[in-house]
């Protein structure tokens, strides 16, 4: 457990999930070395912008569209997406640096350009996002921190659903894929809650993905554990 912000004017929040992972290979430390800096979606961290000012989302994504992917693992689905979308900006946002590197790898070598990418705590993000920028947000494979005493740290809880509700676009979809069946009771009770409408009308809208889905190693590993995923698509009001 560490704290996500050093930086005096920064609250305190404590960071759970893992930061580092095994030892990078020397591409992926290159990647990081040599991309990530131009990748950025602007002054995101407390250190270059201790104001939180916004980030000026026209100057920096020239009037298209903006999508959010909340911890994109390896990023499989979010180089996916991008390619599948030329017309859209999307932003990734992951603390885990082995999975940032892994990212940066796929976008090197498939020449990606329009994704813009946060290696840290979500909630930094959401600081500097103005209000109703966002116009589609992914929560894909969360960590289900398993023990009920943890089931705070989710991501489906009030202090990271209202600043999404936030900078998310009345209309605005947000998608959100598990295999955990107490995962899809919380986002099920606390989405709703948040000011968000679930658009499933039969059973086929949570049990089929979506029709421009990739299936991450996330959901392979569940699929041969045998457990069920499910697809959950959710309206802001």
């Amino acid at each position: 457990m560490t704290s996500s912000n050093k930086h005096p004017k920064a609250p305190w929040r404590n960071f759970y999930g893992r930061i580092h992972g095994k030892t990078m290979n020397q591409a992926q430390k290159d990647y990081l070395d040599e991309d990530l800096e131009a990748l950025s979606p602007g002054a995101v961290g407390w250190e270059e912008n201790p104001d939180r000012t916004p980030i000026d989302m026209a100057a920096r994504f020239h009037g298209k569209p903006v999508w959010l992917e909340i911890g994109f693992g390896g990023g499989e689905h979010l180089v996916h997406m991008a390619e599948t979308y030329p017309q859209v900006e999307i932003i990734g946002c992951e603390p885990f640096i082995n999975g940032v590197a892994m990212l940066l790898g796929k976008i090197r070598r498939l020449g990606t350009q329009n994704v813009s990418v946060h290696p840290g705590d979500v909630r930094d993000l959401f600081d500097v996002l103005p209000d109703a920028s966002i116009d589609k947000a992914f929560l894909l494979y969360p960590d289900p921190w398993p023990k009920k005493r943890h089931h705070r740290r989710r991501f489906v809880t009030p202090e990271y659903l209202g600043p999404l509700n936030r900078v998310l676009k009345p209309g605005a979809i947000f998608r959100v894929a598990t295999d955990i069946p107490d995962y899809v009771r919380q986002t099920l009770e606390e989405v709703p809650k948040a000011g968000f409408d679930w658009l499933a009308e039969r059973p086929d809208d949570w049990r089929e993905p979506w029709d421009d889905w990739i299936s991450t190693r996330y959901e392979q590993k569940a699929l041969r554990e045998g457990r069920v995923p499910h697809y959950l698509t959710f309206r802001k009001r």
